[in-house]
């Protein structure tokens, strides 16, 4: 699949739920309405929908949330589509996880090829965690990347940089995931759904803290890169490496390989855009999949150049009105 601008579309982020048993205060707002369940795709349709995306040349698959491992039988579509690892036909099948299930999980993810898991961590101290997640328990979160880690799976720690907090976390963040070798990520807070808060009053340039991060380390520009949008660097100090997702201070709209599908079925063709192409009618109108490969192709054909993203105290709305949970991160 190449889109306008000549950009391979080999990777496919699947939203499987909108639901999460955590409420982080830059994705959610405490009381939310989530999707009814007859309205999202059964694990057989996403299962097909994932094969025909892979079959249009998709190498690396990664389902997302909401908290995909709470969605109610999602182990039987690893475990299905698992079976393209074996073909060769995929290179990869990951997840983005909060990590609260992944102690139940780790083993027979392992056991379905998946090689490696995105655990979104933002802090160390049990009190700023649950001030953060609203109804998270970080506990369960490290028991889950201990029993990742047992299970042979690599594990990756995504952080939101919030302003007040990560500028006194970053280092000891750094620290732990380095010491336990596991890469870090740092991620920009991004303008998407109503959070019952203003973003300005959260959002960090990632700019500011590395600035800040090299009074303490030294930091090597390295050309490491995983398919995802994250700059890395080299920490001389730890040995480990550090990325830097940027949507807001230097997009990575540029290189962007990467389109989503909602639980629902609706593709979006950019996370920072609302133009989407509804999926789950052309995958129920036949057996075959002639109406699906076109709506797909259609889709691709008008993938936009980059996102149009902005915090501003002067704009209160999000610039994105869906939830980050509702595409998927």
């Amino acid at each position: 699949m190449i889109d306008p601008f000549g950009r391979a579309i080999n990777y496919l982020r699947v939203s499987v739920t909108d639901r999460c048993d955590f409420r982080c205060v830059y994705c959610m707002s405490e009381d939310m309405n989530f999707l009814p369940k007859a309205d999202l795709l059964t694990l057989e349709e996403l299962d097909r929908l994932c094969t025909a995306f892979i079959g249009k040349g998709v190498r690396k698959l990664r389902f997302t949330g909401g908290e995909p491992l709470v969605r109610r039988g999602i182990m039987a579509l690893f475990h299905s589509i698992s079976r393209h690892l074996d073909t060769g036909r995929l290179d990869e099948l990951t997840l983005t996880t909060n990590g609260s299930q992944l102690a139940r999980y780790a083993a027979e993810l392992k056991a379905c090829g998946v090689k490696r898991v995105n655990v979104s961590l933002d802090t160390l101290d049990p009190a700023a965690f649950k001030a953060i997640t609203r109804w998270g328990d970080l506990g369960k979160v490290m028991d889950g990347i201990d029993k990742a880690q047992e299970a042979g799976l690599a594990v990756k720690i995504n952080a939101v940089a919030i302003k007040g907090m990560t500028e006194n976390e970053a280092g000891g963040l750094i620290d732990w995931a380095h010491g336990r070798g596991m890469d870090l990520t740092f991620i920009e807070v991004m303008p998407m759904g109503d959070v019952s808060g203003h973003r300005v009053d959260q959002y960090l340039p990632l700019s500011m803290l590395r600035a800040q991060l090299m009074d303490r380390y030294t930091l090597e520009d390295i050309p490491y890169a995983t398919g995802g949008p994250a700059r890395y660097v080299r920490v001389k100090e730890t040995g480990g490496r550090l990325g830097f997702i940027t949507p807001m201070t230097h997009n990575f709209c540029e290189s962007c390989n990467r389109v989503r599908v909602t639980c629902t079925g609706t593709l979006y063709m950019c996370l920072g855009q609302e133009d989407a192409a509804d999926l789950r009618a052309p995958l129920r109108a036949s057996e075959g999949n002639d109406i699906l490969n076109a709506a797909i192709d259609r889709a691709i054909a008008r993938k936009p150049k980059g996102h149009d993203f902005i915090i501003d105290r002067r704009t209160r709305q999000p610039s994105v009105s869906r939830h980050m949970s509702v595409t998927g991160g």
